[in-house]
């Protein structure tokens, strides 16, 4: 992470912060007003960055991959890279006071670890996945984990066995493997998809529960099992925030800090959360598309909390392909609630030039498609209390025979 950082000084995007700044909301306060990385040097004696990955171009930069290339490379990787194990992870007492958790919101339930990645493995499956942790003193956090996941599957599995789920969590990671692991792979490739996102090899160290962990500033290693604790109230991707739950809590029995640490947190519900949140998903709602129809480019928009709004670029061959593009779309992400598929000439990442498409080739009574009853993401406040939403597709493009109709003058 730290030679991400310096190529991201480089570039003129990095705020060093040398002030002391508090935990307590001073620093998330500071990185919504800026999505530029904030470096701060003084956390207590301690370091932090912020805003890691909160743009397209510092993707762009950790992955190597132009900015307008992004969605269109990762269509077409294979999860095939290279893991290289080398050695074991020698851990020390944990002490989760040492780090300089954030407490983000003023109703939070306390300090919530945001950017640990949550390393798994059980009978011989591996899994990494984010899940935000809260604090519940110096060993111990309770932990999110979305009914239906691979972690939760897992521990499931485990507990049903009587035996407790060996995790091992990763704070201040290349941002190539958090985006890995923000993405859903086929099983136990996430480790797999970072090394071919950093070029094809990924080392990784053994901690003593036996899971496998790549090079991060901050380690730490322990079990899931039964117990369980209050977690929430907490600030999601909307946000607004999400009701307290009984959640798992994990034990940790070892720590690993490098020399002179950098702890990363994500601001909940800010542009690093959305960026991580929508970016993995463009290149499979791209796949899924490109079935029906010559698809140009997804994005997965910051007004939409980068989960919850896809515009999806295409070149039609037929008048229906806009409405095949639109299913296709809420099948591969059911997350997804409004989808508008837009020509061409209009670019997906401009707000203004969507509402134009919108303003001028759409018919309300033909273009706009209407789905009740249907999953919807948990995270969306007006989901109903059976768990199902309404979805809207807007066929945005210009009518097929028609187009001169509808281009715009240029010189």
């Amino acid at each position: 992470m730290r030679e991400f950082i310096e190529r991201m000084r480089k570039e003129g995007q990095v705020i060093d912060v040398h002030d002391s700044c508090s935990t307590d909301m001073q620093m998330a306060k500071m990185a919504c007003k800026t999505d530029k990385l904030l470096f701060f040097h003084n956390i207590s004696g301690a370091r932090a960055v912020m805003n890691v990955t909160a743009t397209r171009r510092a993707i762009s930069i950790a992955l190597g991959i132009e900015d307008h290339e992004i969605v269109q490379n990762l269509a077409g990787v294979t999860y095939e890279g290279t893991v290289v194990e080398s050695g074991k992870l020698m851990m020390q007492r944990p002490d989760l006071s040492r780090i300089p958790v954030l407490k983000h919101y003023p109703k939070d339930a306390g300090k919530y670890i945001t950017a640990g990645i949550v390393f798994s493995q059980y009978c011989g499956v591996e899994n990494a996945s984010i899940h935000r942790m809260l604090v519940l003193d110096k060993r111990r956090v309770s932990a999110r984990l979305v009914e239906g996941r691979h972690t939760h599957l897992m521990l499931g599995k485990a507990l049903a066995d009587g035996k407790k789920l060996p995790i091992a969590v990763t704070i201040g990671t290349h941002p190539a493997v958090t985006f890995a692991c923000c993405t859903r792979v086929p099983e136990g490739k996430e480790l797999s998809y970072a090394a071919e996102l950093l070029g094809g090899e990924i080392t990784v160290k053994r901690c003593s529960n036996g899971v496998l962990v790549p090079e991060a500033e901050i380690v730490l290693e322990g079990f899931i099992g039964a117990e369980r604790a209050d977690e929430g109230p907490f600030v999601d991707i909307t946000g607004t925030y999400d009701p307290v739950r009984q959640e798992p809590i994990i034990k940790f029995t070892g720590m690993y800090l490098k020399p002179e640490f950098i702890y990363h947190g994500i601001l909940p519900g800010g542009n690093e959360h959305k960026m991580l949140m929508g970016v993995p998903y463009e290149p499979k709602i791209f796949r899924a598309v490109a079935g029906v129809t010559k698809v140009k480019n997804v994005v997965l928009t910051k007004g939409g909390c980068g989960y919850l709004h896809a515009v999806i670029q295409i070149k039609k061959s037929t008048q229906g392909d806009a409405k095949n593009a639109i299913m296709a779309a809420f099948a591969a992400h059911t997350s997804l609630k409004h989808v508008v598929i837009v020509d061409e000439d209009i670019n997906p990442e401009e707000p203004e030039e969507v509402e134009y498409a919108i303003a001028t080739r759409v018919s309300g009574n033909q273009d706009i498609m209407v789905i009740t009853g249907v999953r919807g993401s948990s995270l969306d406040p007006c989901q109903l209390e059976d768990g199902t939403n309404v979805k809207v597709g807007v066929d945005a493009t210009m009518v097929m025979g028609r187009e001169e109709d509808f281009r715009r003058a240029t010189w």
